[in-house]
């Protein structure tokens, strides 16, 4: 299965999502561990997108001294 790649808010949307279910209960036993390594894997593609925004703001300001 291929992964979809969300847009930042799309993933923070998703993640929350997830964890309202899970906290709910209302998870079935059977996809909990398919729901967390799907969180898991956008909580990866967000730190990823935050990380390669946070360099190009410092190289913009780089650029401006």
């Amino acid at each position: 299965m291929a992964k979809k790649e969300f847009s930042f808010n799309e993933a923070v949307s998703e993640i929350e999502r997830i964890l309202g279910i899970i906290e709910s209960g209302e998870l079935d036993v059977d996809k909990l561990s398919s729901e967390v390594k799907k969180a898991t894997e956008l909580i990866r593609q967000c730190q990823k997108k935050l990380r390669a925004t946070e360099e190009e703001i410092n190289s913009i300001f780089k650029d401006l001294v």
